[in-house]
């Protein structure tokens, strides 16, 4: 590709001045103070704690923020000198979310969506596209169906999207934040090659700091309480500051997770082990599971669940951990075979959890799905954490007392009468955990419990499930963190990836 082919020629501008936000849904600011230039050209990690505002910043900066009607906002916040509602077409926003971004059928008409929007000849249209999947590392025909991307390709795929419209300003969501590890190399390499052929400005939230340190010039931390906690050379910033920072909540690199050592080596999730029979509560006969009536994605599973225990479902995105852990649950029925509750979990319900009532499940399986918005009902954080005690008819001094307890574990006192909806990522996903501990299960099913997360609340999260298991909760909890998984695992089980094996391809 020629020079003048490049994603962008020049690069956007952006410039802060005392610049603050307050979504009409919550009390306090989500960013506040904010004195910011970034020069054309330049490559920005904006770190910070979860709920600082990092999201707020790159949607408003991409005029995708909302209105009047929407909240408030304070100061000034230029893209190439005007309002960023005004310079749409000059930046380009990346999810975290890969489906969320997926809007057409096949590749092809994905990648052009935007450049139709804009209004781009169609011929222009066509060049771009295949221009941008070039970009991307995406070998593939532009009639290839877009439901049959890995997590990894789809992100790639929302990338060359966004390439095509040939932004100024490229923003960057947390990326990689539900990507296995190969997917977050993928993503990452891809934009290193943008950025090879690309003068645009660049700006990347992520909280794992070393995936994307050695791809930019700058970073600027943003203070929970307004303004900005540091800013300047990446390893300047990040070895004289380093300690501040982790006290701030920064995935410091090289400072790891804070913790002396995992709770044990993770085992085999089958066979012997530190499930005993007087501890199962949950076991699987020869499961086989489908996302719908489509054909098995994995099969010949058997598996033991304990009280007391902590078991990681792992393996690369597609391969089915998200639909094991619901099969588990009793919210989606295997397609062969059965998973079984012991009687102590049952209590006198069927053994089979699928045939269990909502009622029924809330005090025996709690589960946190992997988009924490699907399980939000209520209008305030508080009334949320309220739902599941309160369809138990528990005692009103009963449900305070747990839901404070709840909201000031998990850093979300603060925001306690604001809607769910208006939380940041971080601070929706310690909700959705929030609302199945209050409710007290016997058994937690958590997918991805820690995406999104600073330093300061993973650790708050794991401490609070690993007191949890001490008092004989079990866990079963579906993560791509591998300090998490260490942090907490006594077992762990791989699936496969489809493309390699319709079935398990290990369990140590």
């Amino acid at each position: 590709m020629r020079p003048a082919e490049a994603a962008t020629d020049r690069g956007a501008s952006v410039l802060a001045r005392e610049w603050g936000w307050r979504h009409s849904g919550r009390r306090g600011w989500a960013v506040r103070g904010l004195d910011l230039r970034i020069e054309p050209g330049e490559r920005v990690l904006l770190l910070g704690a979860s709920g600082a505002g990092k999201s707020t910043l790159l949607h408003a900066l991409a005029g995708v923020l909302g209105g009047d009607e929407e909240g408030e906002h304070s100061g000034r916040l230029l893209v190439n000198g005007h309002e960023p509602t005004a310079a749409r077409g000059q930046s380009g926003l990346l999810l975290q979310d890969p489906d969320s971004q997926v809007i057409l059928a096949r590749v092809g008409d994905d990648v052009a969506f935007g450049c139709e929007n804009l209004g781009v000849p169609r011929d222009e249209i066509w060049r771009r596209v295949h221009d941008a999947l070039e970009m991307v590392g995406l070998d593939l025909p532009l009639s290839h169906p877009t439901s049959a991307l890995s997590g990894g390709q789809k992100q790639r795929l929302a990338l060359a999207g966004v390439l095509a419209m040939r932004p100024g300003l490229l923003l960057l969501d947390e990326p990689t934040a539900n990507l296995d590890p190969e997917g977050v190399l993928s993503v990452r390499d891809s934009v290193a090659r943008v950025l090879e052929r690309s003068a645009a400005t660049f700006i990347v939230i992520e909280h794992r700091v070393a995936v994307w340190q050695g791809l930019v010039n700058r970073v600027v931390v943003l203070d929970q309480g307004g303004g900005i906690l540091a800013d300047g050379d990446p390893d300047e910033v990040l070895t004289s500051q380093g300690e501040q920072l982790a006290a701030a909540g920064v995935w410091v690199p090289g400072r790891g997770s804070g913790r002396r050592s995992p709770r044990r080596p993770p085992g085999p999730a089958t066979g012997p082990g530190p499930v005993s029979p007087s501890t199962m509560l949950l076991h699987t006969e020869a499961v086989s599971i489908a996302r719908t009536k489509d054909a098995p994605i994995a099969g010949a599973i058997d598996l033991v669940v304990g009280s007391g225990s902590a078991l990681a479902i792992t393996g690369p995105n597609g391969a089915g951990k998200s639909t094991l852990a619901l099969t588990l649950a009793g919210l989606l029925k295997p397609a062969s075979g059965q998973v079984l509750a012991s009687a102590s979990l049952a209590a006198g319900a069927a053994a089979e959890p699928i045939r269990w009532k909502s009622r029924q499940l809330l005090t025996r399986i709690g589960t946190v799905f992997q988009d924490p918005g699907h399980q939000f009902v209520a209008g305030t954080v508080r009334a949320e954490l309220a739902v599941g005690p309160r369809a138990l008819a528990r005692p009103e001094a009963e449900i305070t007392g747990r839901v404070d307890e709840v909201l000031q574990r998990l850093r979300l006192d603060h925001l306690a009468e604001a809607n769910p909806f208006t939380l940041s990522g971080g601070e929706k996903r310690r909700l959705s955990v929030g609302t199945v501990l209050t409710t007290q299960p016997r058994l937690l099913v958590l997918d991805e419990p820690t995406f999104g997360q600073d330093l300061r609340t993973w650790r708050e999260i794991v401490s609070l499930l690993e007191e949890l298991i001490g008092e004989g909760t079990g866990v079963v909890a579906v993560s791509h963190d591998t300090d998490f998984v260490a942090a907490l695992a006594d077992r762990e089980f791989r699936l496969a990836a489809p493309s390699v094996s319709p079935c398990v391809a290990a369990a140590r």
